[in-house]
Formats: C-alpha cells, sequence, structure tokens
C-alpha cells in the first residue's frame, strides 16, 4: 500500500467517525479498530525492507519552485514508532469501547482518537522539515480537544489550554529553529539535513538553532521546566492518557531529538543542555511521583521521570547511549500503556482513583491485579521483564560517560537515587492498591472488567515478559533495524544479554532494589498522609502556578495596551492605520527618492481629464456630504467607482472594468444596509463639541488630500519609469500555450496564481462565516433602531423630514417603487449574463469571480424588493454550503493533478470533439473557477443578508414596545 495513503487513511477515517450516529457504539468502535488495523498491517509488511537497511521514500510534488513537497519518508527508527503508533492506537480503540459510557459522544471520541494518530504518523514519517512541523502543531490541536473532551469538566478545560498553550508555543520555536536549519542546510529535507551534521554543527547559527528545536522538543515532551503541564492533562479519559503517554504527543519531542541527533549532538552545548535538563527531569519527576495519592498523577509524574532517563541518554553524546534511549522508548511504551489501562479499569469498576481509599482490591480483581504488579516490577527495573534490560543499560551508560570527573560522580549517584524513587512509586501502586485490608466505602462494588476491556492489558503485559526473558530474539533485530537511523547507520557494540556478570550496573541496580524497599517500609503512612499528594521541597515552585501567574500578567498588560491604544470607534481606528501607512510610505521616499522615469508621455485626452474631474468633484462632494445627508453621499461614491471602471476600460483592462463594476454594486448595496446601523445625526448643544467635530472633518480631509496626493506621485513614478525586470511579458507570452487561454487576468488568477487565489477564497470564505456568527447574536442598540412611519415615507413634512429619514434603505425604496416582479424576471437574465461570463472567462473578459458577483447581485435585489420571508420561502440558498462546495471544488482540482503525478493545481486542457459543436476546449481550470464562483456566491450572500436580516430583526420589534416610545 502507498505510504502516502497509509498517512491519509487515519485522517479519512477520522472525518467517517465524526459523521457515525453516536447510538452506533459498536459501529464507530470497529470502524476506528479497522483504520488503525489498516495502518498497522502494511506497515508492518514493510519490515523486511527497512530491517535490511533501506529506507521507502514516496514523494507527492507540491510547489516545487519553493522546495516544499509531500514527501513520506520510512526508515528502521520511523518504522518504529509508525508501529507504536498505529499498534497501540488499534489496544486503545479496542479498550475504549468498554471504558466509554454510554453517555460519552463515542463519535467524536474515535474521530479526535483517529485523527490523532494521523497527525503522529505524520510527524514519524515527514520526509520534510517543515512538513513534520505541520503535523507537530496538529497533534498539539488534536491532544487539546482530547483531553478537553470532557467538556463539562473544568480541570478538563484548564488543562487543555494548558497543554495547547505550552506545546503549541513550543511549536512556533520549533518552526524558527527549523527555518535556520534549513537555511544552513540548503534544503528542508531530512535526508540533506542529516546529511549535513558537520555543516550545521560548525555553521555560527548552531546556538540558535540548537535552543530553538531544543524548546519545541522539550516543551512537547514536559522536560523541566516544562513537566507542570502533563500532570494537568490527566483530566482527560484514561485511554487518552495511556495513548498519549505511550506512543503520542510526549513521544514526539523525544522522537525529534533521536530523529536530529545525528545533526545536533556531539557538541558541548548538546551535553550540557540537553543531559542537564534530562537528569534535572528525571529526578524531580521521580520525586513527585513517590507522593501522588492520584493513580493518574503517580504514572503521569513517573511519565516525566522515564521521558527525563531517555533525554539524558541522548544528552550523553554516546552511541550505545542512544541505541538505550531507543530501546527504553519501546520498552516505556509497552508497561507504561498497560498500568494506564489498569488505572482505568480500577477507576471504572470501582468509581475512584485515590489511593487513600483503595485497598486489597487483589481479593476482588485478581487477574487486573497480577496484570497491574507485572507492569509496575517493568516500571521499577525488575530483572526478567524488559524495564530492567534498559535500565541497565542506561546505569551502564552514567558509569562510562566521558565527562569531567563531577559528571562521572554525581551522574551514578544520581542514576541510583532516581532508581530509588522509582521502586518506591511502583510499590505505591503496586502493593497499596492490591493488598492490606478489605477497601470500605468505595463508590462501586470491585469486579473485574469484561473480558475484552482486559485483553489489550494482557497482551502489553505479554510483550513485557517476553522482552525481559528472550531480548535477544524477540526485540534485539527490532533494536537494530530502529537504532541504526539514529546513530547514523553504523551501530556500536551493544549486548542485550541477561547476565554481564558482577559489574557497577548490577550493584547500582541491587542498591536502586534495595533502597526502594527500605524507603517504601520506612514512610509508607507518611506518602498517603499528604492531604493533596503534594511532594515536599519541590511543591511551592509549582510550575502550574507560575504559568497562571504568567497568563494572567500577559492578559493584564493586554488590556492596558488595549486602554491606552484601542479604542471601539471606528474613525479613530481608520485614521491610526492611514496614518501609519503614510508615515511609512513618507519615510520610505527618504530613503529611495522619488524620481519620474524617461519614459515618453502621452498627450492628456480632454474626455479622461473630464472623467476624473467629476470622479474628484465626487470624492470631494461625498466627504462633504457625509456630514449631511448620508445616502448622497453614498450615491457620489458610487460615482467615484463609476468614474474608475471607465478609468479600467479606457487603459484596455476591460476584465478590471467588469470586476470593478459588480464589486462597486456590491459594495453599495453593503454600504447602504450598513446605514442602517448608524445612530441618527444630532446638533451637539455645546458650541465646542461642534468646532472640535469642525477641527476633525478639515483634520481628515487634509490626511486624504496628502495620502491621495502621494499615491497619485507614487503611481505617476512608476507609470513613467522603465521596467526592464518586468513579469508582464512572461505571462503575455504563455498565457495560451501554458494556461490554454486567452485572457491573460483569468489565466494568471486560476492556473499561474492559483495557489494564492485558493488562500484568497479561502479567507473570503471565513470572512463571510465570521460576519454571520458575529451578527446573528448581535442586536444594534436602541438609540439606532429608528423606522420612519408609513405617513412620514409618503408625505414628508418637508426637507428635514426627508433629510432624517433618507438614511434608511426602506425609505428609499419606497421612494423608488420598483416593481418586484420586474426584478425576478430579471433573475434567470442574471442567470445565463453570470453563466455567459463565467463560460468564456479563459480567453474572453469574465470568469468566475465576476460571474458569482453578478448571481449575488441578482439575489439581494430579491431581498430588496421582495422582502426576505418571500425569497426564503421560494428559494433555498444556504450560503455557507456555497462556500464549502467552492473551497472543495478548487481543492480537489488541485489534489487532481497531483493524483496524475504534476504539481498541485496544474492546468490541463482537453480537447473534446463534439457533433455539431465542433472541438470544445475544456481546460481544469475551469473547474478551479467553478470552486471561485461559489465562493463569491456564498461569501457575498451571507454578508449581506447577514446585515439585513439584523435589520430586519431591528424592525420587528412588538408594537407595545414600538407605541411606548411614540
Amino acid at each position: 500500500m502507498s505510504l502516502l495513503l497509509l498517512l491519509v487513511l487515519p485522517f479519512i477515517g477520522s472525518a467517517v467517525a465524526a459523521l457515525l450516529p453516536t447510538t452506533a457504539r459498536n459501529l464507530d468502535s470497529v470502524w476506528a479498530a479497522a483504520v488503525a488495523l489498516a495502518v498497522a498491517v502494511p506497515l508492518a509488511l514493510l519490515y523486511p525492507e527497512v530491517a535490511a537497511g533501506g529506507v521507502v521514500v514516496e514523494r507527492l510534488t507540491w510547489l516545487p519552485s519553493l522546495g516544499l513537497d509531500v514527501v513520506v519518508r520510512l526508515d528502521g527508527f520511523a518504522w518504529m514508532f509508525a508501529m507504536l503508533v498505529a499498534g497501540m492506537g488499534l489496544l486503545v480503540i479496542v479498550y475504549a469501547r468498554y471504558y466509554l459510557s454510554p453517555e460519552d459522544p463515542a463519535a467524536r471520541f474515535y474521530s479526535l482518537l483517529l485523527g490523532f494518530m494521523g497527525a503522529m504518523l505524520g510527524v514519524v514519517v515527514s520526509g520534510n522539515l517543515l512538513q513534520l512541523v505541520i503535523f507537530w502543531e496538529l497533534t498539539s490541536v488534536f491532544s487539546f480537544l482530547l483531553i478537553g473532551y470532557w467538556t463539562h469538566r473544568r480541570d478538563a478545560r484548564r488543562g487543555a489550554r494548558m497543554a495547547f498553550t505550552v506545546t503549541a508555543s513550543g511549536g512556533l520555536a520549533l518552526l524558527a529553529g527549523v527555518l535556520l536549519l534549513g537555511h544552513v542546510v540548503g534544503s528542508y529535507e531530512l535526508d540533506a539535513v542529516l546529511a549535513a551534521g558537520d555543516t550545521v554543527r560548525a555553521h555560527r547559527l548552531y546556538p540558535w538553532i540548537l535552543g530553538l528545536v531544543l524548546l519545541g522538543a522539550l516543551t512537547k515532551s514536559a522536560q523541566f521546566p516544562f513537566h507542570f503541564w502533563l500532570p494537568h492533562a490527566m483530566a482527560a479519559p484514561t485511554p487518552v492518557s495511556a495513548y498519549l503517554h505511550s506512543a503520542t504527543m510526549v513521544k514526539a519531542g523525544v522522537f525529534l531529538l533521536a530523529r536530529l541527533w545525528p545533526v545536533l549532538s556531539g557538541t558541548e552545548p548538546w551535553f550540557w543542555i540537553v543531559g542537564g535538563t534530562g537528569l534535572a527531569t528525571l529526578l524531580l519527576g521521580a520525586w513527585a511521583a513517590m507522593f501522588q495519592n492520584d493513580l493518574k498523577g503517580l504514572l503521569a509524574y513517573s511519565t516525566i521521570s522515564h521521558l527525563g532517563l531517555i533525554t539524558l541518554l541522548l544528552g550523553l553524546d554516546s552511541p550505545v547511549a542512544a541505541v538505550a534511549a531507543v530501546f527504553h522508548m519501546m520498552n516505556h511504551a509497552t508497561f507504561k500503556a498497560s498500568l494506564f489501562m489498569s488505572v482505568g479499569i480500577i477507576d471504572h469498576e470501582t468509581g475512584t482513583r485515590d489511593m487513600r481509599r483503595l485497598d486489597g482490591l487483589f481479593r476482588h480483581m485478581p487477574v487486573t491485579g497480577t496484570l497491574a504488579i507485572v507492569a509496575c516490577a517493568a516500571m521499577a527495573g525488575v530483572p526478567l521483564l524488559n524495564g530492567f534490560l534498559s535500565k541497565e543499560m542506561f546505569f551502564a551508560e552514567t558509569v562510562f560517560v566521558g565527562a569531567n570527573p563531577v559528571v562521572q560522580i554525581v551522574l551514578p549517584l544520581a542514576a541510583t537515587l532516581a532508581g530509588v524513587f522509582a521502586v518506591v512509586y511502583s510499590l505505591r501502586f503496586g502493593h497499596d492498591v492490591f493488598f492490606g485490608p478489605e477497601a470500605r466505602e468505595l463508590p462501586r462494588e470491585p469486579h473485574e472488567p469484561v473480558r475484552w476491556m482486559r485483553v489489550p492489558v494482557e497482551l502489553l503485559v505479554l510483550a513485557c515478559i517476553a522482552v525481559g526473558t528472550l531480548p535477544a530474539l524477540v526485540i534485539g533485530p527490532l533494536l537494530e533495524t530502529a537504532a541504526r537511523p539514529v546513530v547514523g547507520g553504523t551501530l556500536p557494540v551493544y549486548s542485550l544479554a541477561l547476565w554481564h556478570g558482577l559489574n557497577t550496573p548490577l550493584i547500582m541496580s541491587a542498591v536502586a532494589m534495595a533502597g526502594g524497599i527500605v524507603v517504601y517500609l520506612s514512610y509508607a503512612r507518611a506518602f498517603k498522609r499528604r492531604p493533596r499528594g503534594g511532594a515536599p521541597l519541590v511543591g511551592r515552585y509549582d510550575g502550574r502556578r507560575v504559568f497562571h501567574h504568567a497568563l494572567a500578567q500577559v492578559t493584564a498588560w493586554s488590556r492596558r495596551t488595549l486602554r491606552l491604544l484601542g479604542t471601539r470607534r471606528l474613525q479613530p481606528q481608520l485614521l491610526a492605520i492611514v496614518a501609519a501607512a503614510g508615515l511609512t510610505g513618507a519615510a520610505s521616499a527618504l530613503v529611495v527618492p522619488l524620481e519620474w522615469g524617461e519614459r515618453a508621455r502621452m498627450p492628456g485626452a480632454p474626455g479622461f481629464v473630464l472623467l476624473w474631474a467629476v470622479g474628484a468633484a465626487s470624492a470631494v462632494g461625498a466627504a462633504w456630504q457625509a456630514k449631511y445627508h448620508r445616502l448622497a453621499a453614498l450615491t457620489m461614491l458610487g460615482v467615484v467607482g463609476l468614474a474608475l471602471c471607465i478609468t479600467f476600460a479606457w487603459f484596455s483592462a476591460p476584465d478590471l472594468a467588469l470586476t470593478q463594476l459588480a464589486v462597486e454594486v456590491v459594495t453599495v448595496v453593503l454600504f447602504l444596509l450598513g446605514l442602517r446601523w448608524l445612530p441618527k445625526r444630532t446638533v451637539p448643544d455645546d458650541p465646542r463639541s461642534d468646532a472640535r467635530a469642525r477641527w476633525r472633518r478639515r483634520r481628515d480631509f487634509f490626511i486624504a488630500l496628502a495620502l491621495g496626493a502621494g499615491l497619485a506621485a507614487l503611481s505617476f513614478a512608476l507609470l513613467t519609469r522603465h521596467a526592464p525586470l518586468s513579469i508582464s511579458p512572461y505571462f503575455l507570452e504563455n498565457a495560451l500555450p501554458l494556461g490554454g487561454g486567452t485572457n491573460v487576468v483569468n489565466v494568471m488568477l486560476v492556473d499561474f496564481r492559483a495557489f494564492d487565489t485558493l488562500g484568497e477564497i479561502t479567507v473570503l470564505g471565513i470572512v463571510g462565516i465570521t460576519v454571520y456568527a458575529l451578527l446573528r447574536r448581535f442586536r444594534p442598540p436602541r438609540e439606532v433602531i429608528h423606522r420612519p412611519t408609513q405617513q412620514q415615507l409618503v408625505a414628508p413634512d418637508g426637507p428635514s423630514d426627508l433629510a432624517e429619514h433618507a438614511d434608511s434603505p426602506l425609505a428609499a425604496q419606497s421612494y423608488l417603487e420598483v416593481p418586484a416582479v420586474l426584478v425576478r424576471l430579471l433573475l434567470p437574465v442574471a442567470g445565463i449574463f453570470a453563466a455567459h461570463l463565467f463560460l468564456r472567462g479563459h480567453d474572453e473578459p469574465g470568469g468566475g469571480f465576476v460571474a458569482g458577483l453578478v448571481v449575488s447581485i441578482a439575489f439581494i435585489a430579491q431581498y430588496m424588493v421582495s422582502g426576505t420571508r418571500w425569497v426564503e420561502e421560494r428559494m433555498v440558498l444556504k450560503p455557507p454550503r456555497w462556500i464549502a462546495f467552492g473551497l472543495l471544488v478548487a481543492l480537489a482540482t488541485g489534489l487532481g493533478s497531483l493524483a496524475f503525478g504534476y504539481p498541485f493545481l496544474t492546468t490541463h486542457t482537453a480537447h473534446v470533439a463534439v457533433p455539431l459543436l465542433g472541438t470544445l476546449h475544456l481546460p481544469s481550470a475551469a473547474l478551479f473557477d467553478l470552486g471561485v464562483f461559489a465562493v463569491v456566491v456564498g461569501s457575498t450572500l451571507l454578508l449581506l443578508t447577514a446585515i439585513a436580516h439584523q435589520s430586519l430583526r431591528a424592525q420587528r420589534r412588538p408594537v407595545a414596545e414600538r407605541a411606548g416610545e411614540a
């Protein structure tokens, strides 16, 4: 199966799972398990190829001009992690089927879990670092949604926000580091980066690259001082916690450290930063885990400690230590996932995770207790279990590390101390919960779970035993396959034997085991007596409090800044924007003097001068009439737009003229509807207020005049200069041979710059939906709602009354008396005209954008003359669906070219012979233009009808309320 398909499959499964009915619990779990199995089996079949040292690479051409392609790269290390992601995901899905309650929305859970799987697979198999960063941030998004799955719980919402803030911020730092790394290497391809280790380490930007990349990795893997978010993520459902801790999210950070180990390691900064951070996290997590009374809290801090162990191994700059780190990643995934699932079973069957209430559960749950105790022993590093082997390799590396004498003494002692702590918290889990006096007053009567809920735990514990007893046979080949790419292709000498003789690492293990038992027996009751499970010495330095304090300070600073610089009035905001733009332009003119070019001037045409004399007079008149009569000002503004349309036509740009004309119509309608929201004009009682208003109008007039003159001068300077590097000849020469059309403007929009156009219509759709979402719950202030009576509209008392009510679009409608029937008859005509513009757009003036505007104008006209109710009763428009359809069609057009092996959004023209019609040219860009058409129609209708609906709602207040005002 294609690797690209394997990468996309979880996301497809996620989308399908989201559409499944919430009542079909078996259906959604079976579907999710089938998707995970469909990913795991093909990956397993690729093992012979990667075990032989091969690298499976698939490339999807995306933006070759920028060196950005979708690259899926699978070597031994990526294969191991991908199998963990898919295999552990399958076990978690089976487990979750029996964990979730009937009230939980299971379809949403499995949808998010499959999306999480796809995001983590993307991180693992990305062959392009920028692509890796995209999937990296996707894991933060999906983890946010999964941690906050139980939205009714406050701790879940807070934990999700904290996890997302920390990890997503680290992802931004990682993006900056990747950009610098790609700049140094000259490519973002992973193969090129892995081969440029010496170049990167010798570059002057290496410290910045190292710091930014480590910031992203250490925040993701909850390393000190960013460890505080992980325990608060325990508010997630236990299946999520098991998956997050074993194979996804937190493992992404150590995966990245191992992935870039050949490039970034081998320097003093790497040794001290990575090794020091790992050592601090190892001790801090193990120390805090001993004092937790919540079972998931204990496992969360133990995960922090084990991740610190892996980070420390990768920081030791030893190939054997890197192999040990990969080995412990695999071992940790098995025993930690089994322990989390065991905790879920205990919580599910007893109703609590509080270790102070749990005792003697082995009597009621002997099978679950046996499985959990074996997994605890693996976590503690008991012989004949997998955790013992990787712990021995860790102890050996701390003993034989090559560093200064202080490190050679401190590191083995710290490693042994961490081993003591690991034995203590493992004993707390295994002994305190399952042995001792029988627990009383539990929320539920303890009993074994259903058979299939325990199967994933049994398989994982079996793996712990198999690896611990037969390591060379069970895990040896897999470890060689996974570790070879990490160390650069040549494996160091290491051994997975169970007995290496009486040596220092074995003595350290014995001391850790004996010391842990002594500490536990001495302080077992003291651990339980701590009321909130806080660890002494480090409890006061709570990272959560630091995080919330920093968040509060940033929020307060933002509010102060907003009070100082912000305003809710539109006019000052526009003034600030325009003034800043003008000052920037003036400053740039000081650096690069504004000079006229030497191109020959064309003689001025009297007609063109007269046109812009009318346009200039209308612009000044619009500014002047805005004080007295807004409808007149809007009319003059339309005259300015019409002058601009004629200007485009004058300079042989009919496409732009046609589009500008349609845009002007839509804009005028938008302003007309917006007049309803503006407050009524009032004469200020205070002469000083009137003087200030006059001063503001004069100020705005001179600012506008200055900026207009500056833009005119800039335009004149550009038009009079020669442009030897102009790109216009390229488009003129290649529009027909490469784009299949003679309308250069349309070919540019749907072919040469189609990627830009896709982004623009996406933004347009987002703007339309956002405006609709904002206005659907917004009500205009009471003083804005002003509805003239029928008598005032038909027979106004005088000019002042007419001026007062002319701001209302309803008043304008009443005076114009446009027959609704005529406008309805124009609807099919407008549709035919829009189809004509759309079909001819590739070769003649037209296209999807202007066709969409014409259709929008026709529909808006129906709203204006017939009313909202008449239109909605006879036409089902549903603008959001137009937007969705347009974006999907545009995206499908680009993906279609990828399916045939061409870059994204590459245009192809088919020549089809049709009887009677002759040969038809059918460019694929027409489908993309159809997407543009649909998005323009949907967004324009959504914008204008949202404003129109609010105006109508403002008018439909109760009669008694209006009578009271009268």
